[in-house]
């Protein structure tokens, strides 16, 4: 790894047909990503995906302009250098760390991409001392400045308002079907179902160490048990809630985060100082799935909060009763 590092060219140290062949090498690449995210998009995305297909062509042009160039100033062969062989500059993501995120990211990414690209053919310009060179790096710059014009150009084209809606739509749909819904389900099981064991730990021992260990225990049981459970009962082919794994670490975390809300405050040695805040976070807790539910799943907020708040304060008093008893 450290080799690596060490036998990369700095970029100052690139001669004129070194610059030409790395520009041509990351038009090429970025050409690649723009039809990947075009794939990953196109049948759920159409529009969005014609979109990255006009990207792409564009990025096709700009490399068949630098290849004649080339082949003008220094022949039929291109050297062949990358983004990696060189020190401090710019490095696009791997693909697939990015073709599984939401809409509005993948986008995001894109426009960050041409930003760089910019970035990088002004530095290029100011590198190279032939006229004609510097005319057309410092052409693709602006190019590439107006890409973001251009892509709300394609956007007006392929993206008539209704389409957009549609996609954002689905997006906050998907959003919702991988993370928000397993989470949600596992912020309440690991809020409400561990109140029992650990309130009826407390009040039966007034231990708080015990009572941490033991809200600790049944927290991370049941996150796991939840995570494994959501991961393994739908693959999310035929249902469409997307990735079983994202769904299973969201539901196991989140399930996790849910009882170890009101076991740490047992790390407290007071038990009735530790009993008082663990309440209190239990109704923030509880409070907090009601909202969520209201925001995402558009469940009435007052009716969420009936819910929620009973079913959990019925939990709780099984708990101190049980212990208490």
């Amino acid at each position: 790894m450290l080799s690596a590092l060490t036998n990369r060219r700095r970029f100052s140290d690139l001669s004129e047909q070194e610059v030409l062949a790395l520009a041509i090498s990351s038009e090429e690449d970025d050409a690649r990503i723009y039809r990947s995210y075009a794939e990953r998009l196109r049948a759920d995305y159409a529009a969005t995906a014609a979109v990255f297909d006009g990207m792409a062509a564009e990025e096709d042009g700009h490399r068949k302009a630098l290849i004649g160039l080339h082949q003008k100033r220094f022949g039929e062969v291109i050297p062949l250098i990358r983004r990696e062989h060189v020190a401090g500059f710019y490095a696009r993501r791997p693909i697939w760390l990015v073709e599984n995120l939401p809409l509005e990211t993948i986008r995001a990414e894109a426009e960050a991409m041409e930003r760089q690209a910019e970035a990088f053919y002004l530095k290029a310009a100011q590198a190279t001392s032939d006229a004609g060179t510097r005319k057309l790096l410092g052409d693709l710059a602006a190019a590439e400045a107006g890409h973001k014009k251009r892509a709300d150009a394609l956007m007006t084209t392929h993206v008539d308002p209704e389409s957009e809606d549609q996609e954002n739509r689905a997006a906050k749909r998907q959003f919702i079907l991988t993370w928000v819904q397993p989470g949600l389900a596992g912020l309440m099981d690991g809020s409400v179902s561990t109140l029992a064991p650990i309130f009826a730990t407390a009040f039966a021992t007034q231990d708080t160490w015990t009572t941490f260990l033991v809200g600790t225990a049944a927290s991370v049981g049941a996150g796991i048990s939840m995570g494994f459970t959501e991961a393994a009962h739908d693959d999310g082919v035929l249902s469409g809630r997307g990735s079983p794994w994202k769904r299973g670490l969201a539901s196991g975390v989140m399930t996790t985060l849910g009882g170890m809300g009101h076991a740490l405050p047992y790390l407290i040695t007071d038990f009735w100082t530790a009993t008082v805040i663990a309440m209190v976070v239990v109704f923030v807790e509880l409070w907090a799935i009601a909202w969520i539910q209201n925001k995402f799943m558009e469940t009435p907020f007052f009716r969420a909060a009936f819910q929620v708040v009973v079913g959990g304060a019925l939990v709780f008093a099984a708990g101190v009763l049980i212990g208490g008893g």
